[in-house]
């Protein structure tokens, strides 16, 4: 196995168990080490410290174990029984009413570069590094061991999450089976999962709880479900017993996708509408109903959950405005006694700066407003405790006087 070595002192993150070694930690290399090899990593002064997938670019190493062992499919069905076993344990997996979860957590399962989405008898598998994407055919066997039969297919979708100057020449496909059963279950409610085109692996599992939630407050609202993509915010509210859904999404697929959803679970209800509109313009063009006694428009709970806004650090100031421009247009339309869920899906954001974004768009809509709750991924988006930066989706359930 080739080997790098870090530069003097370097080793002091990795005594501490972060999974990451930048480029700028290395002093040099054995040559001809190729992208997605499994290198050792050394001190300077030649003593073991780790092992893990080589990349070119500023992660250049992710690790896998702290220990010499080898990157075998036995080491993947280890790491892989222990993800399974805590959905089990947590209540995701084994649940005949929940069908869908996040089986592995990339570095927070301690498998740095590798995402995997359960949607029934159907897994997604997904890489974020060369690593994963050369280890995914021994990745899936050991899926297949792991799951005792309980997968019958598995999907590989890796070709916009791959760096494209690696030339790869990934495309999508099946790896194990074939299916076009596409609907999952999730806390007893359906939905159609497009992991072919669909973004992420098809479906946005990280928002299930804080959909749970969302279903408490729905109730005799009138709900606006903003970047709605295939809907869940809007049918767990049409359960919750909303007045009406409303459903906001600039792409016409999404859309679609949404009425189906809705369809399912929901037929022939009259309660909901769906629009394929620009977010800001939909909010700008919000007119209160003349029925209505009220200022600031016709919905009293309001869900803001927009893509990334900053995906690198360059790009948090200009997000951070985003950020505010969205939730202050959401403070100036919303109904005095109305709720707002708002969430940022940006690693780069951490919870103060989204505080502070809507503090000030608070602010500046000059409204009372309270915090109710503080969001966060569930339990099967985990964190390893060595590495913060994995705490990416964080949310505020605001009351608006």
């Amino acid at each position: 196995m080739k080997r790098i070595y870090l530069k003097r002192g370097k080793e002091e993150s990795l005594k501490r168990f972060h999974p990451w070694i930048f480029s700028g930690a290395i002093g040099h290399s054995d040559d001809d080490i190729e992208e997605g090899e499994t290198v050792e990593v050394m001190t300077n002064d030649n003593k073991f410290i780790a092992i893990g997938h080589y990349q070119i670019g500023s992660i250049m190493v992710r690790v896998l174990s702290f220990e010499k062992e080898a990157i075998d499919q036995q080491f993947y069905e280890k790491r892989l029984a222990v993800a399974l076993d805590i959905r089990r344990k947590i209540g995701v997996a084994g649940n005949s009413n929940n069908s869908t979860y996040r089986l592995v957590h990339g570095e927070g399962d301690n498998l740095p570069g590798l995402v995997i989405d359960v949607y029934g008898k159907t897994v997604v598998m997904q890489a974020h590094s060369v690593g994963m994407h050369t280890d995914r055919e021994m990745i899936a066997a050991a899926l297949k061991n792991v799951s005792n039969g309980e997968f019958e297919n598995i999907y590989y979708k890796s070709e916009t999450t791959l760096p494209y100057k690696a030339e790869l020449g990934q495309e999508n496909g099946f790896l194990l089976g074939g299916s076009n059963e596409d609907i999952a279950i999730e806390n007893g409610l359906k939905f159609h999962v497009d992991w072919l085109r669909g973004q992420k692996t098809g479906f946005f599992v990280d928002q299930r709880d804080n959909r749970s939630l969302l279903e408490h407050y729905s109730k005799g609202r009138r709900v606006l479900n903003m970047f709605c993509y295939t809907g869940g915010f809007s049918f767990y509210a049409m359960r919750g017993g909303a007045e009406i859904v409303h459903s906001v999404d600039s792409s016409q697929k999404a859309i679609d996708l949404t009425n189906a959803n809705v369809e399912l679970n929901f037929p022939n209800d009259k309660r909901h509408k769906a629009f394929a509109e620009d977010a800001f313009k939909f909010l700008e063009n919000i007119k209160y109903d003349e029925k209505d006694t009220k200022p600031h428009g016709p919905y009293d709970l309001i869900i803001l959950d927009p893509p990334a806004f900053a995906k690198h650090k360059d790009a948090l100031r200009n997000a951070l405005k985003g950020y505010t421009k969205l939730n202050q247009k959401a403070f100036e339309k919303i109904l005095p006694g109305g709720i707002i869920f708002t969430f940022s899906c940006s690693q780069v954001v951490t919870k103060e700066n989204f505080r502070a974004a809507v503090f000030t768009a608070a602010a500046q809509a000059k409204r009372k407003v309270r915090i109710l709750h503080q969001l966060h991924q569930p339990a099967d988006h985990p964190i390893n405790i060595y590495h913060p930066e994995g705490e990416y989706l964080k949310g505020l359930v605001l009351y608006v006087e």
